[in-house]
């Protein structure tokens, strides 16, 4: 018998590493999550973190709803509930889902503890080692964590300041036809991207459900930042148009709190049958009491003020951060988002955002790097930078300290490896690296 310990059981850090399953190997820490606990040292100005700014939301609308239900409902708020969730909350789940485009029923909602668990839910269901999620480049840092735990490849199809490219899309499902790679389905945040910002229009919409239905790919639409919109409402969801070939995650996380890890899928019948049953293998019940306070303030509460009220908060801090760029780094290209939390920057060729990243938090700013939001290794000309947590001043402070750190990284590069120039000559590219040749 091999004691625990030896090379064979494990190694000196983890005496269990060899009993681990394979698709453990996979579980890293992000980029984003290993950025937090430099980033929230106090004098550090964060441009990294998608954090709310909950502070917006009054307290007494939260406390009012917390002690209603405790006075009402409280023996059955802190009891176990069902896998799918409180029958009224999800009949008030589609009066928010209404605001954009889409009539449901109420049966095929399933309330999950965040969205991002729904994300993980459907991954479950869906995904085989060796499977293919086809996603837009860049896309959400954590979904990509999801689906490499499932062992999933990520293939990404390029983006411009209208969403992801028809065409490109077509070229990347042919190809990996070819392959014969097989695609479970196609995940996308079409509203105010995470991290680009962009919105994918109403006639790619249109567009790309047809692509999918034509070659039969399930769509997944992550929507978390679909009502925060600053001049222009989105165009409505795509399964406003597509009932059967879209599973639609939602959250209260960005137009509420994140504190309450309340989110919800709308899924086919079939596939919510899987879902709730996933859904109670994985935490039994979703909370009653974060759903019912929630259910609280929907009903007693102008909550569609209150996002209105979000909206004009995240308005005035994109609009430091425009400014801000446009005063300190004239020659770099940046997305301007009309909602959501995101501005995606282009850097000059010659710099590494995440190799750059320790001299900026020594500078005192944090950002993202680009690399985070790629599955393949792109993304070292970009950073996302976040705009929906500082106050306007601090993002001022932060853009100055992030251009201080930009031109002191171009300067160096010019001293010791005569690029020849503070702001070489960029190629435009905004979104990463351009397609791969498919021919």
């Amino acid at each position: 018998m091999t004691a625990i310990g030896t090379s064979q059981a494990g190694n000196n850090l983890d005496p269990w590493y060899h009993h681990y399953a394979e698709r453990a190997a996979a579980l890293r820490a992000s980029e984003v999550r290993a950025l937090f606990a430099v980033a929230s040292r106090p004098e550090v100005v964060s441009l990294a973190g998608g954090m709310p700014y909950v502070a917006a939301l009054p307290q007494d609308l939260v406390i009012n709803a917390m002690d209603s239900v405790m006075r009402k409902q409280g023996p059955v708020a802190l009891q176990y509930g069902s896998g799918q969730g409180v029958p009224l909350f999800r009949e008030q789940i589609l009066e928010v889902m209404a605001l954009e485009g889409i009539r449901a029923n109420a049966d095929d909602v399933v309330v999950t503890t965040g969205s991002q668990h729904a994300l993980e839910l459907v991954s479950k269901l869906f995904l085989d080692p060796g499977d293919v999620v086809i996603a837009e480049g860049p896309s959400y840092v954590t979904a990509m964590v999801i689906f490499k735990s499932y062992q999933a490849d990520v293939d990404h199809v390029p983006m411009d300041e209208h969403g992801m490219i028809p065409e490109a899309l077509r070229e990347h499902i042919a190809r990996l036809a070819a392959d014969g790679r097989k695609i479970k389905f196609l995940y996308t945040i079409p509203s105010f991207h995470n991290p680009a910002g962009v919105t994918l229009s109403w006639a790619r919409r249109l567009e790309i459900l047809e692509i999918a239905k034509t070659n039969q790919i399930l769509v997944l639409e992550d929507n978390p930042y679909g009502l925060l919109y600053f001049d222009q409402k989105a165009p409505d969801a795509m399964r406003s148009i597509e009932r059967d070939g879209v599973v639609y995650l939602g959250t209260f996380s960005k137009t509420l709190a994140p504190g309450f890890r309340v989110g919800w899928a709308l899924a086919p019948h079939a596939i919510r049958e899987k879902l709730v049953l996933a859904n109670e293998a994985a935490v039994l019940s979703p909370s009653s009491f974060s759903q019912l306070v929630i259910s609280e303030y929907l009903s007693t509460a102008d909550w569609k003020g209150q996002i209105n009220t979000f909206r004009g908060v995240y308005r005035e801090r994109k609009n430091a951060m425009l400014s801000a760029l446009t005063e300190y780094l004239p020659e770099l290209t940046w997305t301007n988002p009309n909602g959501g939390f995101y501005v995606w920057l282009s850097l000059p060729d010659t710099l590494d955002s995440k190799a750059m990243l320790p001299r900026a938090v020594k500078e005192l700013v944090a950002y993202t790097p680009g690399t985070a939001f790629f599955a393949d290794g792109q993304g070292r000309q970009n950073m996302r930078l976040s705009f929906c947590y500082p106050t306007p001043e601090h993002i001022r402070l932060g853009i100055r300290r992030l251009a201080t750190v930009i031109r002191d990284e171009l300067e160096l590069l010019d001293t010791f490896a005569g690029t020849g120039s503070l702001f070489p000559a960029h190629d435009g590219r905004r979104f990463g690296a351009p397609p791969p040749d498919i021919n």
